[in-house]
């Protein structure tokens, strides 16, 4: 029997979401399994001192506080991208329900850690980038533990589309800190840093305070409420294109932090 154009259509766009998946997991998790290696290893190793090659400023011996909050945001948050995509597979959640739950409040526990972490540094030390990265990432961290709270507390209630609806919105915004790499990554690829600086006030620093986590809520919030607006064809297409565009970025903003800094920095730290 012949493939209908929709039908055909309805397979490419499953490719599509298939293969923009399979890189955001890879992508998130090696990212992920970077911030254990270098940033948690670094802590566990006494060797904090090598955070300010990546981040100026990050470590201070004078604020052992901050410093203590942002490993714990860096350990709870790489088990959060290693684990974010998991959860989200249906076959899991369906057929394994009790890993499901487990990996669940493993997540949920990691994701107020790498909030209450984040919101730590900031009251103690301050971001690098001010006054603005200070807000935007202080709302960042506040939205974060908000919606674990409600994953957490609406799976306990039984209430399963309000527990979806707001897991869906932490994982938009779990995967909130790898995207502010994967937009760096890309930007100096193709730009070479324009409107960024080294103290993170540049214009285009500044846009990126809001603009890694905002989004993700906006298209989380789409997806939640109008699932069937992906019916007709025409959007099918349109959505493909967007699809295939969006993982090719993801691969070049991968291989670009992979081969500039993510591995230099682990073989950095394991090389002593």
């Amino acid at each position: 029997m012949l493939s209908t154009p929709t039908s055909r259509t309805d397979q490419i766009f499953r490719l599509a979401t298939k293969l923009l998946v399979g890189t955001v997991w890879l992508s998130a998790t090696f990212f992920g399994l970077y911030i254990l290696l270098f940033y948690f290893a670094a802590l566990l190793l006494e060797e904090t001192q090598l955070w300010n090659k990546v981040l100026p400023g990050l470590f201070d011996t004078s604020t052992r506080l901050a410093t203590l909050g942002i490993g714990l945001h860096f350990a709870a948050g790489g088990i959060l991208l290693v684990l974010g995509c998991i959860q989200l597979i249906d076959r899991i959640r369906v057929r394994y329900l009790a890993v499901h739950r487990w990996l669940g409040r493993l997540y949920v526990i990691s994701a107020m850690l790498t909030a209450i972490g984040g919101l730590v540094f900031i009251l103690v030390k301050d971001t690098i980038g001010g006054t603005v990265m200070n807000v935007a990432f202080a709302l960042y961290g506040i939205l974060m533990f908000v919606a674990a709270v409600q994953t957490i507390r609406y799976a306990r209630m039984a209430r399963f589309e309000q527990h979806r609806a707001w897991a869906i919105r932490l994982f938009a915004l779990a995967i909130g800190s790898w995207l502010y790499r994967m937009d760096y990554g890309f930007w100096f690829l193709f730009t070479d840093g324009l409107g960024h600086t080294s103290a993170f006030r540049g214009p285009f620093d500044y846009f990126m305070d809001f603009w890694f986590y905002l989004p993700n809520l906006l298209v989380a919030e789409i997806f939640i409420g109008r699932r069937g607006a992906l019916q007709s064809d025409a959007v099918k297409i349109g959505a493909t294109i967007l699809t295939f565009l969006a993982t090719a970025f993801l691969v070049l903003a991968t291989y670009y932090f992979t081969a500039k800094l993510w591995a230099p920095s682990v073989l950095e730290l394991l090389g002593g």
